[in-house]
């Protein structure tokens, strides 16, 4: 078991570091495992919001994270990318391995470590600058195209807009101010920057709780079509958006994992009474 009380300070983190060829490149495992937790806890200083969790999320599906307010949720999701060790106060304990790789081993920097594992947030976040450089934002950062030419950062661009149904409507306006965007599109050109990058794990923290129902419906789309490329593990309040979007779900109540199976038994027959008063709005 690996224990660490976590500096917010980056340097501390590493998260600056350059990747190196010791660093975290995980094997191209058959395994049907994408995320294994062990004994994880953590706590923001005297409050511990995540108590003994232990879960396997399987590759090539959609898992939802499901709870009332304050759950845990949210802290959980962010452990599979160590954003948690940006705050103060912050310990935690146990074991998270991606694809085979614990990533608190000292070789894993937390900059290599958001290349492979992406995340969606609540709210979209384009940077103020064009389309196409939010694109090829985090590639940049990464140095993963540094020695494209101009005409394949140019198709590494539409691929990206194409696989999130955005590049017919921008294709004639790449140069555009990408916070010009509606909430709707803003959130897939988020999702679009994350491609360049290939990650094994995208993470989305109710990635639709900011948009209407008709954005609703085209994330949902484009979350479902993500399935046959990458591990989805998202964060959701939205009962019906769990039902529709998800493949696996997890309950989780004040820190702990109650239950985890397929969403079709979830909802139908819950093992625990807990999950059954929470899924019928009893509480939460």
């Amino acid at each position: 078991m690996s224990t660490s009380a976590i500096d917010p300070n980056p340097a501390t983190i590493n998260d600056t570091a350059e990747p190196t060829k010791q660093g975290w490149d995980p094997p191209n495992s058959n395994d049907k495992l994408s995320i294994r937790v062990r004994d994880l806890n953590l706590w923001y200083g005297d409050f511990q919001a995540l108590q003994d969790v232990n879960i396997n999320i399987r590759k090539g599906i959609i898992t939802g994270l499901i709870g009332p307010s304050g759950c845990g949720k949210t802290t959980l999701l962010r452990c599979f990318n160590r954003i948690n060790e940006r705050y103060e106060n912050v310990k935690t304990t146990g074991d998270i391995e991606i694809l085979d790789k614990n990533i608190y081993d000292d070789d894993v920097t937390a900059r290599q470590l958001r290349r492979r594992i992406g995340m969606v947030f609540q709210r979209p976040n384009p940077l103020p600058i064009s389309i196409y450089d939010n694109v090829l934002f985090g590639a940049n950062l990464h140095k993963t195209h540094k020695r494209l030419t101009r005409r394949e950062r140019n198709d590494v661009v539409q691929q990206a807009l194409e696989q999130v149904a955005l590049w017919d409507t921008v294709k004639d306006k790449l140069k555009t101010r990408a916070t010009t965007l509606t909430l709707e599109q803003q959130q897939k050109l988020c999702i679009a920057r994350l491609i360049p990058l290939k990650p094994d794990v995208i993470l989305m923290d109710e990635p639709c709780s900011a948009l209407d129902a008709e954005g609703i419906e085209q994330v949902e789309g484009l979350i479902e079509s993500l399935r046959d490329d990458y591990t989805v593990v998202i964060v959701t309040h939205n009962m019906a958006q769990a039902r529709r979007a998800t493949d696996e779900c997890i309950f989780m109540l004040m820190g702990e994992i109650i239950e985890h199976s397929s969403t079709a038994d979830m909802f139908l027959n819950p093992r625990e009474e807990k999950t059954e008063m929470y899924i019928q709005g009893r509480y939460g």
